[in-house]
């Protein structure tokens, strides 16, 4: 079971959730990049690798059993705030593709570069379970 928190009086955030709450089998999900099962990149394309690096996350959580309702909370690092922002139109289209599901807990935070020189974003994912 997962629900969404929103303070008395706050605004509804839009494409995310301020908190979440949620009981189940916990999954921790390392970041992941835009890189393919073979560990290429397939564009240099923001959207493009965050694309990509949802379809790794989602990868890793059916691997538990997990489907993408389940998320609870992604942290996303992206090399440049500007080029993100940018992009949101068509990332927002691949999150409504693959996720579908905005009562997350998100953050974004800029980094100054991420370990593999080509990639652009990273994602971090918590998910429960329902039992």
């Amino acid at each position: 079971m997962k629900k969404a928190l929103l303070p008395a009086g706050w605004v509804k955030p839009r494409g995310y959730a301020n908190g979440v709450a949620a009981s189940g089998t916990q999954v921790f999900i390392a970041g992941q990049i835009g890189w393919d099962e073979e560990a290429r990149f397939q564009t240099t394309d923001f959207a493009g690798q965050a694309a990509q690096a949802l379809r790794n996350v989602l990868a890793v959580l059916r691997e538990a059993g997990g489907e993408p309702r389940d998320l609870v909370r992604l942290t996303w690092y992206v090399t440049d705030k500007r080029e993100y922002l940018a992009s949101l139109k068509d990332i927002g289209a691949a999150f409504r593709a693959l996720v579908g599901d905005y009562d997350i807990a998100m953050t974004a935070v800029q980094v100054v570069a991420l370990i593999e020189d080509e990639a652009k974003v990273e994602i971090e994912a918590t998910a429960v379970i329902p039992q």
